[in-house]
């Protein structure tokens, strides 16, 4: 499996995770997270290997271990991912730690 399709997988699973939580008056929230997750995920599983946002996040520590493909982004990520419900870019570019609000 790739980077990109590890974090994919990754993604998709918090977006399981988001529609499987059942919370009273949630306005749609985890609906809109679980989206926003799916896409990112799409997003993710289409770069390609050598892609500038998949090589910041190696660098940024988001693969367990030197040379693995497993994403593990840690636990101060996870948390930030399954709370996200913005665009695909500006998730990996959180997590990588380089994105700037405008």
């Amino acid at each position: 499996m790739s980077r990109s399709e590890s974090l994919a997988v990754f993604l998709r699973a918090q977006a399981r995770r988001c529609l499987d939580r059942v919370e009273t008056r949630d306005d749609g929230r985890n609906a809109r997270r679980a989206l926003a997750l799916l896409d990112a995920a799409a997003y993710a599983g289409s770069l390609p290997e050598d892609d500038p946002l998949i090589r910041m996040l190696d660098e940024a520590g988001c693969y367990r271990g030197a040379g693995s493909e497993e994403f593990d982004p840690g636990e101060d990520a996870v948390r930030l991912i399954r709370s996200w419900e913005g665009e695909p870019h500006d998730l990996l570019l959180t997590l990588a730690g380089a994105w700037r609000p405008v």
